[in-house]
C-alpha cells in the first residue's frame, strides 16, 4: 500500500501543469474566456452523463482554463465509481491532485468522494491518511471511527466517538461506532441521558422514546414524562393536575406547558388557573407559565393576551417579550399600555426604526403632538418601510438618501485578475453555484477593507447579484440603490406587470424580495425561480389565465416566473380587494393564513402589519413596500415618493366567499 502522504513527493508533470493553471496570475476577462468556457462545460456534461474521456483529447484552450481542475477532479471522481482497474488508477491520480491543491475548493468535493470510495473498499489505512476532521461531515466522521476500529486504532477512541454520539437526531452511519462505544462500556447511563435531553430540548420525542429504551426504568420514567409532555400535552398536563403530588422537572413542566399553549391555545386558557394551582404555583414561579401562553394569545391576536401579560413578572419580560405585549395592546388599540411596555423595553431596542416610529405613533394618539412629530421627524433620516410610515404621518413626500460608493478602477481591475474570484466568476458563469461561492469566498478573505467594498461592484457587475448585496450588507452599503436595485429583467417583468395590471414596481419588489435576481433560486419548500412559485401555485396560476401546464423547470424561465408570479399576485389583490398589504402577506404566507389574520373591522394598516404573526411575512411585507418605493424613485428619476396611500386601513372583505376564491383556484 501507497502512502497518500508520501505521493507529495512524486507529484506528475500533468498535476504541476494543473497547480500552475490555478495559482497563475493575470488570466483573462471573462470575454476572451467565451470558447474555453464553452468547451470547459461540453466535457463537464459528459463527466456528468459517464461518458468516459481522457486528457488526451483536451485543447490547449481548456487546458489553460481556471476551471480546468474542475474538470480534472470530476473526472477522478468518475474514475472513483468505476470498476476495480479504474479506481486503483483514480486512487493516485486522487492523491496527487489532493497534494497539489491541499484545502482550496476545487479539492474538496474530490477529498469527499474519494474518502466515500475508500470507505465503501474498507481501505482503511489509506482513509485515515487522506482523511481531516476539521471540516467533516457525519458520514465521514463515523467512517473514520470504523476505520480506527478495524485497524485497532483505539486509543482514545471511546471519548471522540461519544463526542458524537451527543447528537439530537439519529445518525445511521455511526451504529457501528455507537455498537462499540456500548461494548466497551463507555456508553454510561449518562452519556444516554444527554443525548435524550438534546432530542427533547430540540422537540423531537420520536427520536428522544428510542434512546430512552435504553435505561433502567428509574432514570427513564422523568424522560418519558418529558417525552409525553411533548406529544400528548393536553393529556398529560389533565394528569398532572389529577395528580398534584407527581415530581416534575420546573424546566420539563414548563416546556410541556409551552406545547400546550402554543398547539391548543383554548386548551391551555381554561386550564391555565387549575394548574397553577394544582401544582402550587406562587405568582412568581407562575410567571413563565403567563408568559408561555401570553405570546401565542398575542400571536393570535386575542385579547386576553393582555391579561396573561399583566401576569408576567418583569424578570421574565426580555425584549422579545415586551414587543409582543406591546403589539397586543396596540391591536387593541391601548395606547397608553403601548407606550408604557415600549418605554420598558431596552434602550437598544427602543432606539431601532420600529420601536421608535411606535413610540411616535403612541404620543399622536395620546395628544402629545410635539412628542410625536419629534419622533417621526427623527425617523426621515433613515430609509425604510417605518421611515417612510413617519412622512406619511407628517404628510411629507419621500427621497431616499442615496450614497453612492465610490469607483476605484484601478483597485476594481486588480481584485478582478485574483485566481479565486476569477475562478469564482468562471464557475458563476458557468451556473456552478455552490463552487463560485466556496472560491469567491477564498478570495474576499484575503481582500483590504477597500477592496471588499469594490467587489460589490465585481459581483454585480457579473449579474451575481445575490453575491453583491450579501457582501454589501456585510460591508454595511446600504444606499447605493443604483448598485444594489439593477433591473436585469425588465422585458419580462413589464410584460408580466402589463398583463396582471400592476405596476412593474411591486412585482420587481417581489423579485428582489424572493430570490434576490436568481433564476435558478430554489427554497426549502421547493419554490423556485425569480418569484418563488411552487409548482403547484404555478399550475393552478396557469388554469386561471387559461395557460399551458408548466413544467417544473419552466419555473426557472423569466418570461414564464414572472408572469405566473405577477398574475399570481394579481389573483390575491383581486381577492382582498386591492389591499396590497394582505396581498403581499398572502403572497408570502398564503391566502388561509392571511384570512386568519383579518381585523374583525377596519383597523390602521401598521397596526394590522405589525401584528402579522409570522416573523419572516411581517418583514417581507414591509421590505417589499420599500423596495417598490425605492425601484418607483430610480424609475422616474429621483421624484420624491408619497406614502400616504399606505395609511389606508386595512378592511374586513366585504364578501364571505372570497376567503375560499384563491385557494379553490
Amino acid at each position: 500500500m501507497w502512502s497518500a502522504t508520501r505521493s507529495i513527493c512524486f507529484i506528475s508533470t500533468a498535476t504541476l501543469a494543473l497547480l500552475c493553471s490555478i495559482t497563475a496570475h493575470g488570466a483573462g476577462s471573462a470575454t476572451s474566456y467565451a470558447g474555453a468556457r464553452k468547451a470547459f462545460q461540453e466535457a463537464y456534461a459528459r463527466v456528468s452523463a459517464n461518458i468516459p474521456e481522457t486528457t488526451a483529447d483536451d485543447g490547449e484552450s481548456l487546458r489553460t482554463y481556471p476551471l480546468y481542475p474542475y474538470l480534472v477532479a470530476a473526472r477522478i471522481q468518475q474514475a472513483l465509481s468505476g470498476d476495480a482497474a479504474s479506481v486503483a488508477g483514480a486512487d493516485k491520480r486522487a492523491a496527487d491532485f489532493i497534494a497539489a491543491y491541499g484545502q482550496v475548493p476545487v479539492s474538496r468535493g474530490l477529498r469527499r468522494a474519494w474518502l466515500d470510495s475508500l470507505a465503501r473498499r474498507s481501505q482503511w489505512d489509506l482513509f485515515l491518511e487522506v482523511y481531516r476532521d476539521a471540516g467533516a461531515g457525519d458520514a465521514a466522521r463515523c467512517q473514520s471511527f470504523i476505520a480506527r476500529i478495524d485497524l485497532g486504532k483505539t486509543e482514545g477512541l471511546a471519548g471522540d466517538i461519544a463526542k458524537q454520539y451527543l447528537t439530537p437526531r439519529s445518525l445511521p452511519d455511526c451504529e457501528r461506532p455507537f455498537a462499540w462505544l456500548k461494548e466497551s462500556g463507555a456508553l454510561t447511563p449518562a452519556l444516554i441521558e444527554q443525548r435524550a435531553h438534546l432530542a427533547l430540548d430540540g422537540g423531537n420525542a420520536a427520536f428522544a422514546r428510542q434512546i430512552i429504551q435504553q435505561l433502567p426504568a428509574d432514570r427513564a420514567a422523568p424522560l418519558s414524562l418529558w417525552a409525553s409532555l411533548l406529544e400528548t400535552p393536553e393529556r398529560t398536563i389533565d394528569s398532572l393536575i389529577a395528580s398534584p403530588d407527581t415530581p416534575v422537572d420546573p424546566v420539563v413542566q414548563l416546556a410541556g406547558w409551552t406545547r400546550l399553549a402554543r398547539t391548543d391555545r383554548t386548551s391551555a386558557k381554561e386550564r391555565y388557573t387549575r394548574f397553577v394551582r394544582a401544582r402550587g404555583l406562587t405568582r412568581e414561579s407562575a410567571s413563565p407559565y403567563a408568559l408561555a401562553l401570553a405570546l401565542p394569545l398575542a400571536w393570535d391576536r386575542d385579547p386576553a393576551a393582555l391579561d396573561y401579560f399583566a401576569l408576567v413578572a418583569a424578570p421574565d419580560l426580555d425584549d422579545a417579550a415586551r414587543e409582543w405585549w406591546a403589539r397586543a395592546a396596540l391591536w387593541s388599540r391601548d395606547w397608553k399600555l403601548a407606550a408604557q411596555t415600549i418605554a420598558a423595553m431596552s434602550e437598544t431596542n427602543r432606539q431601532t426604526a420600529r420601536w421608535r416610529y411606535w413610540a411616535a405613533r403612541t404620543a399622536e394618539q395620546l395628544h402629545d403632538p410635539h412628542r410625536a412629530q419629534q419622533g417621526y421627524e427623527s425617523l426621515l433620516t433613515d430609509d425604510n418601510y417605518y421611515s417612510a410610515m413617519a412622512a406619511a404621518h407628517l404628510s411629507r413626500s419621500v427621497t431616499p438618501h442615496a450614497q453612492t460608493l465610490p469607483v476605484n478602477s484601478g483597485l476594481l481591475a486588480t481584485i478582478e485578475r485574483i485566481p479565486a474570484l476569477e475562478r469564482a466568476r468562471e464557475l458563476f458563469l458557468c451556473g456552478m453555484r455552490p463552487e463560485a461561492a466556496a472560491e469567491w469566498q477564498l478570495g474576499y478573505e484575503s481582500l483590504s477593507q477597500d477592496a471588499r467594498a469594490q467587489s460589490i461592484r465585481l459581483a454585480a457587475g457579473w449579474g451575481w447579484y445575490d453575491e453583491a448585496v450579501s457582501v454589501a450588507t456585510a460591508q454595511h452599503v446600504f444606499n447605493d440603490y443604483d448598485l444594489l436595485y439593477p433591473r436585469p429583467f425588465d422585458a419580462q417583468v413589464n410584460a408580466a406587470a402589463h398583463l396582471a395590471q400592476l405596476t412593474p414596481e411591486i412585482v420587481y419588489g417581489v423579485v428582489r424580495q424572493e430570490s434576490l435576481y436568481r433564476i435558478d433560486a430554489v427554497s426549502n419548500a421547493g419554490a423556485r425561480g425569480l418569484m418563488q412559485l411552487q409548482l403547484g401555485t404555478a399550475r393552478s396560476t396557469a388554469r386561471y389565465l387559461k395557460r399551458p401546464q408548466p413544467a417544473t423547470t419552466d419555473l426557472f424561465d423569466p418570461y414564464i416566473n414572472t408572469a405566473l408570479g405577477a398574475a399570481r399576485l394579481r389573483m390575491l389583490l383581486d381577492q382582498f380587494e386591492g389591499q396590497i398589504p394582505i396581498a403581499l402577506a398572502g403572497y408570502n404566507a398564503g391566502p388561509n393564513a392571511v384570512i386568519r389574520w383579518l381585523p374583525p373591522e377596519s383597523l390602521d394598516a401598521d397596526v394590522w402589519i405589525e401584528n402579522i404573526p409570522y416573523n419572516e411575512t411581517r418583514g417581507y411585507v414591509q421590505r417589499i413596500l420599500w423596495h417598490s418605493l425605492l425601484f418607483t424613485w430610480l424609475r422616474t428619476g429621483g421624484e420624491a415618493q408619497p406614502t400616504d396611500s399606505w395609511l389606508a386601513p386595512i378592511r374586513p372583505l366585504h364578501r364571505t366567499d372570497a376567503g375560499n376564491r384563491v385557494a379553490a383556484e
